[in-house]
């Protein structure tokens, strides 16, 4: 019997958009009868499509940390032939053990942030979002962002920024969040904003073409919800355990951070044949159309 390990309650329709879906289903090549994991299904719009080509014997494995967005999914999927599981990818070993299964033959991630996420005010994922400043994907798990930002030290805080979101003025932003701990403390997104264009020099705000803030809450959200541990550790062992010999692997990432362990990850040519020399960029008319397509990067590789 399929499971629905999340929250069922009624939740309004999603407003994310799937990105390189053409892209997506021609490297996956899902046919009839396979079994597919979608490792970060999100509202189901590559999945919904996945299910279309595997049917109607194929089984369709739907994992997110979000249980919002697994809501979503169930409302958006056939459950009589797919299983939805509020998991990080990294644990698809141990989930695929509980359904019995040893491997799969396709695998695929989207590691982007929803446009539902993005809406969700209680999150603070938004710019604008005057909720709590949280950016966990899993709020039962781990710590917000606002508590990050309260309990580093400059130098932590300045880390965090430059490491994970290659941010350039890292440490002025550090220092003006650990100034303003005192008398103002960061707990909303809009706050953090305002906090973030205070220290980042007038010329690189006005010359700046993204919110100014854009790598800080790349950066903060990475690391409440160990972002590129999950990534490093699935790739370096789960995702090639977890496919069968000729299996399909499709990654999707949107900075260079991820990209940069998908691309060493699949240069193993002991373990994998890679599909994508380069990575598969969304065409001009998808950017128009989808501006979260714009820093989208597609890896494929087949399983040894």
């Amino acid at each position: 019997m399929p499971s629905r390990e999340q929250d069922s309650g009624e939740t309004a329709g999603p407003l994310h958009r799937p990105v390189l879906l053409r892209e997506v289903l021609r490297y996956l090549d899902a046919q009839p009868g396979m079994t597919v994991v979608d490792g970060t299904v999100g509202a189901a719009g590559h999945s919904k499509e996945i299910l279309k080509h595997i049917s109607p014997a194929g089984q369709l494995i739907g994992l997110d940390r979000d249980s919002m967005m697994l809501g979503y999914a169930s409302q958006s999927l056939d459950v009589a032939h797919c299983s939805l599981h509020q998991a990080s990818y990294a644990e698809l070993p141990e989930i695929l053990e509980k359904l019995e299964l040893s491997t799969v033959d396709r695998v695929l991630l989207d590691l982007g942030l929803s446009s539902d996420q993005l809406a969700d005010d209680d999150r603070g994922f938004g710019f604008e979002s005057q909720g709590p400043l949280d950016l966990r994907f899993d709020i039962s798990r781990g710590k917000p962002a606002w508590k990050l930002i309260e309990e580093c030290n400059e130098a932590e805080l300045a880390d965090i920024l430059h490491n994970w979101g290659e941010e350039r003025f890292s440490k002025q932003i550090a220092k003006r969040l650990t100034e303003q701990r005192t008398k103002a403390p960061v707990r909303t997104a809009a706050e953090l904003v305002q906090a973030v264009c205070e220290a980042v020099p007038g010329a690189a705000r006005s010359q700046a073409r993204k919110n100014p803030a854009t790598r800080v809450f790349q950066a903060l959200r990475i690391a409440v919800n160990d972002e590129l541990q999950h990534l490093e550790e699935f790739l370096q062992e789960g995702l090639f355990s977890s496919l069968s010999p000729g299996g399909k692997a499709v990654v999707i990432s949107f900075h260079s951070l991820e990209d940069r362990l998908v691309k060493n990850a699949f240069r193993d040519v002991k373990r994998w044949q890679n599909l994508t020399t380069k990575p598969v960029t969304a065409s001009a008319v998808e950017q128009k159309v989808n501006p979260r397509s714009r820093t989208a990067k597609l890896r494929a590789a087949i399983r040894l």
